[in-house]
């Protein structure tokens, strides 16, 4: 019977559950939904427990993956400034979304949906140079005994680029962390495995105890966040193909047609990886070594639907929880949605341990998380077909740019 369970793919038990879930708060449990409630909170607990690790290992590897900054001359550096460019607008699309459905009444405000109140830090007057101060991580342990994200992106970057320096002698360091990445996303598909168990506990409390409000707010997160999705890549790749590239966009998405089909239905940058090179290489005509590096870097540090999804994730937060949000919020949500991004492991559920690094930094409670759960995996699909085909995008546009590119093969996919 267990085996069984696990032959079933894992979104289909997610989706599943979701369902049952809504079924037996409203019918069965009803005002007594809430008792359901810790099964979700142990798994959320989980969740929270990989923060510090998973993103100080990735991040750390992400950035030593470059390998040698030499390599970041032609390629590299457009590579990057793509992926960053690309990644701030995301993150902005989805703050700018989640400010126009908390404006329209699409996403509830605490006093509609009846959200019990949870106790959140009081503001203080921070200035600039308080800031600026609080990026220092002056003791890199506390930092991660404090969850304070900010100044762990700041130093796990700083230890990145120590790596880089270093050369042969950073390589048996790189190894560890390289190694480190790998156990903490192993490990993070191990929580995820109770995702299906979390999100009827989850649902069936937010159906019970909350009603049809909050699943209507939910339905509309689900909505905005493929609405998000399709901008980015029908406008910012679409025009990246067509204006900087200069390359037919139907085509381009016709070459890649196998790695959105595996993206979707896997969740999954790095189960796509393979189907994204292949993609690049013979639909797309990219020279082997920028698809290499340029597909390989783009699935570690790129996660422009991520990013899109964690400022739309935290005004939903925000909106149900009353947290009022200052354009101060606005900007560190913008910074840590492209950094928390990169840090994001290419796997199914990674979105959600990101969440709680965001909401964390700007006061939004983590309690958002037990909302969203229920239907991550259904974002999640979109989001990972976004960050795909970013990847090849950002590929593409690179080789035409520094001439490594059969522009005739490409043009050629469909006949592949």
């Amino acid at each position: 019977m267990l085996s069984g369970w696990f032959k079933i793919p894992l979104w289909q038990r997610v989706i599943g559950a979701l369902i049952l879930g809504v079924l037996v708060g409203f019918f069965v449990l009803k005002e007594d939904a809430a008792s359901i409630k810790i099964i979700g909170d142990i798994f959320i607990g989980f969740i929270k427990m990989l923060v510090v690790p998973l993103i100080f290992f990735s991040l750390v590897a992400g950035v030593a993956s470059i390998g040698d900054i030499r390599k970041l001359g032609s390629v590299g550096w457009r590579a990057l400034l793509l992926f960053v460019v690309s990644g701030q607008i995301a993150v902005w699309l989805g703050l700018a979304l989640g400010s126009g459905a908390v404006n329209l009444g699409l996403f509830p405000s605490k006093e509609e949906l009846g959200t019990p109140t949870v106790p959140t830090p009081e503001p203080n007057e921070t200035t600039f140079n308080d800031m600026i101060l609080g990026m220092i991580p002056q003791s890199p342990v506390q930092v991660m005994a404090d969850v304070n994200v900010l100044p762990l992106i700041v130093f796990s970057l700083l230890l990145g680029i120590g790596i880089l320096m270093a050369k042969e002698e950073g390589e048996p360091v790189l190894k560890i962390f390289e190694s480190g990445s790998v156990v903490m996303q192993k490990v993070t598909m191990i929580v995820m495995e109770l995702t299906p168990f979390g999100v009827f506990a989850l649902m069936a409390w937010v159906a019970g105890t909350l009603g049809l409000d909050a699943l209507k707010a939910l339905s509309w997160l689900v909505v905005l966040n493929y609405l998000g999705c399709l901008l980015i890549i029908g406008v910012i790749y679409s025009s990246m193909i067509k204006f900087i590239a200069r390359l037919p966009v139907i085509d381009f998405f016709r070459g890649i047609i196998d790695a959105i089909a595996v993206s979707y239905s896997t969740a999954s940058s790095n189960a796509t990886l393979p189907v994204t090179l292949r993609c690049a290489r013979r639909n797309l005509g990219v020279s082997n070594s920028v698809a290499s590096f340029v597909v390989s870097l783009g699935a570690t540090i790129n996660m422009n639907g991520t990013a899109m999804y964690l400022g739309l994730a935290t005004l939903f937060g925000a909106s149900i929880y009353g947290v009022p949000l200052s354009w101060g919020d606005y900007f560190l949500i913008s910074i840590l949605g492209t950094l928390g991004a990169v840090g994001a492991a290419g796997i199914p559920g990674a979105g959600l341990i990101m969440m709680a690094l965001v909401f964390g930094a700007v006061g939004v409670p983590l309690e958002t998380i037990a909302f969203v759960a229920g239907v991550d995996r259904i974002m999640d699909m979109m989001r990972t077909t976004t960050n795909v085909s970013g990847d090849a995008a950002v590929a593409t546009t690179v080789a035409s740019l520094t001439g490594e590119i059969d522009k005739e093969e490409m043009i050629s996919a469909d006949d592949v």
